[in-house]
């Protein structure tokens, strides 16, 4: 039987091979389970206002109109302009500061994270590896922090530094590394020990070449679910801030300022006012609760095989 010609014929990377086979699996087990699509397209959604948020706004977010102050949803102005959401007490369209308010939220979430998840990985990585000294120092600086109430220690800071959204992106950024250094000490003290990791001490690597090329992309998988559901948690805190009055100046719309301004007319019965930034807040906080529960199942290794 004569050899088939092998010119013309193209090999298939194995790694695309493999990247599209975990990419189908992702798209299968999410579809099965339901919520997480729902999740991820609210999340899009949320994402798409903050991102064109000046280009979907219909008005400046700071604009007052006090003639059209407290308009009801669906109302129109005199100049034939909707206000699809209703208008605030200062006759601000709520549509267009709920567009601004999600960048906001989501550039607090996303940028704290970065900055608590860096520092509490390289935290936990040191911790777990070099043990002794390095272990206790950081472990100790953990726990002095996690006992004081976060929300108290960032009013505290917030008052000191005073209202910024690069500040507050500051305090709620320091105020997540615990958690993270924790899980990544924890991983690291079970792995440094693996044979992995003795056969890169043995062919002569670094200390820094094994921390960060061999113990962290073994961890990475569990970080991601934390950091999902860290998204979430810092929204809320800054949304929590902002209602406080100490969060980003009054000039900046968000979702907790919205929700602080509706305090004084809930008793006149202008529910959008709390309901639509209510809403919004707890659509963005539940959706990226329910991709990290589905992320924590779709990385689950004991998982892999029934999916």
């Amino acid at each position: 039987m004569r050899d088939r010609p092998t010119e013309g014929i193209v090999t298939t990377d194995p790694r695309e091979t493999q990247f599209r086979r975990e990419l189908r699996r992702a798209v299968r087990v999410m579809v099965r389970a339901r919520w997480p699509v729902l999740a991820m397209v609210i999340l899009l959604a949320t994402a798409i206002a903050a991102a064109f948020g000046p280009a979907l706004a219909p008005f400046d977010p700071n604009r007052q109109n006090l003639i059209l102050r407290l308009a009801d949803p669906m109302s129109s102005g005199p100049d034939g302009s909707v206000f699809w959401l209703g208008s605030d007490v200062l006759g601000r369209d709520v549509l267009t500061r709920l567009l601004y308010g999600a960048r906001v939220s989501l550039l607090v979430g996303i940028a704290a994270i970065g900055i608590g998840g860096t520092i509490g990985i390289v935290a936990g990585l040191l911790s777990g590896y070099f043990g002794g000294w390095v272990d206790d120092l950081i472990m100790r600086l953990g726990d002095i922090q996690l006992a004081f109430p976060f929300i108290l220690l960032a009013i505290m800071f917030l008052v000191v530094l005073g209202s910024g959204i690069w500040n507050l992106i500051l305090v709620l950024g320091v105020g997540q590394w615990v958690t993270y250094a924790r899980i990544v000490r924890a991983d690291t003290l079970s792995l440094r020990e693996k044979e992995f990791v003795e056969a890169a001490r043995a062919l002569g690597d670094s200390n820094a070449s094994i921390i960060f090329r061999t113990i962290l992309p073994n961890i990475l998988a569990p970080l991601t679910v934390i950091a999902s559901f860290n998204v979430a948690s810092v929204i809320l805190s800054e949304a929590a801030l902002s209602f406080l009055g100490l969060g980003v100046p009054p000039s900046v719309p968000t979702w907790g300022s919205m929700l602080a301004e509706s305090r004084d007319t809930l008793v006149a019965n202008k529910w959008w006012l709390a309901v639509f930034p209510g809403v919004a807040i707890v659509l963005t906080v539940l959706s990226f609760n329910i991709l990290g529960d589905w992320l924590r199942d779709f990385l689950d290794p004991r998982l892999r095989e029934r999916t």
